[in-house]
């Protein structure tokens, strides 16, 4: 009887805590929600701020026992159906009709930009799933690039985080050098939203960028954007299976006998379909983007309070470094490829 009491009691004291990591990833998010209105904190976007607070948190406050659960909750499952919803804002016509060129440029960009940075990993001895999450994820569109490869090569909290604030730190410094350079580049404004939705990091990076110029260079930095945004799933399933089956043939073999595969992508898919064909009404559209915005603030919040200090700093320095070299590769190639050819 006092077994089954204790052991109840022990229950109650998990479930508890679970709560409260689920609650403190909330806390967090919306912290950081409101933290970006503030002047210049708009550009890293909320996502990046959720991480920051996430780490500087667990550093200075520590988290509640038990709490663990909650927060890879958040971290994971969350993440996972913000992601879903953010397919709702793709619409494959409007990137078909954009022109054989542009999505010629967007292959071409996400194809350089995972096998430099990868490679460039290798040269520095930067872990090797770190390696790969920073390149997709400068590669396609940061944060729901990395989340969705993550699980398919078994990275862990630590990794994801790393390579999550170095593409958002990256893409971050790159918007404002590109603003900056706008004037002195030679393009068009198209010309210039097609350079910037090519090659800069996340969504929110290139609407950053090309706003401050106008709608003639917004919609077409969104439009090829999200061009390579719709890569996501081919990109993911081929890189993933390519990664574990050089793995299970190394020294470092981890005994994925199989590939995993990220269910929750295919939910993507079936938004960004549904919203091409027009079923979802405009209003609702806005309404799950909104969410998913939110969602995935309370996702990066988890992340960040998973986080411990020490291996960010051992990991991060190296993944940086090669984050700026890859970056400046891509930003020179996608400059001279756009000079070259007609669009």
């Amino acid at each position: 009887m006092q077994e089954n009491a204790l052991l109840n009691s022990n229950q109650q004291r998990k479930i508890r805590g679970e709560i409260r990591g689920l609650v403190l990833a909330a806390v967090v998010g919306v912290l950081a929600h409101n933290i970006v209105s503030l002047p210049l904190l708009s550009i890293p976007g909320p996502l990046i701020i959720a991480i920051i607070v996430g780490i500087t948190w667990r550093a200075l406050m520590g988290i509640p026992a038990h709490a663990s659960a909650g927060i890879r909750f958040a971290s994971k499952k969350l993440l996972q159906l913000g992601i879903i919803l953010m397919g709702v804002r793709l619409n494959l016509n409007a990137i078909i009709n954009a022109g054989p060129q542009i999505i010629l440029l967007d292959v071409s960009v996400i194809v350089l930009a995972i096998g430099i940075i990868y490679y460039l990993g290798r040269i520095y001895r930067v872990e090797k799933k770190v390696a790969l999450l920073t390149a997709v994820g400068t590669g396609i569109c940061g944060a729901a690039a990395i989340a969705a490869i993550a699980p398919t090569i078994k990275s862990d909290e630590d990794e994801m985080v790393v390579s999550v604030a170095t593409v958002a730190l990256l893409g971050t410094f790159w918007s404002i050098i590109y603003i900056l350079l706008q004037p002195y580049l030679g393009l068009s404004l198209k010309e210039y939203g097609i350079f910037a939705g090519a090659t800069l990091h996340e969504v929110a990076h290139v609407v950053a960028a090309s706003q401050p110029f106008g709608s003639a260079a917004a919609d077409m930095a969104i439009l090829t954007k999200l061009g390579r945004v719709a890569m996501i799933v081919p990109v993911t399933l081929v890189t993933s299976f390519w990664f574990n089956s050089h793995i299970k043939d190394s020294k470092e073999k981890s005994g994925i006998n199989k590939i995993t595969i990220p269910w929750f992508i295919f939910g993507f898919i079936a938004m960004s379909c549904l919203n091409t064909v027009g079923i979802i009404d405009r209003k609702l559209v806005s309404l799950m983007l909104q969410a998913s915005a939110i969602i995935l603030t309370v996702a990066m919040a988890g992340m960040g309070l998973s986080v411990h200090l020490k291996m960010f700093k051992r990991m991060g320095q190296k993944a940086f470094l090669i984050g700026i070299i890859g970056s400046v590769i891509i930003s020179i190639a996608g400059f001279l490829a756009i000079c070259i050819i007609s669009f």
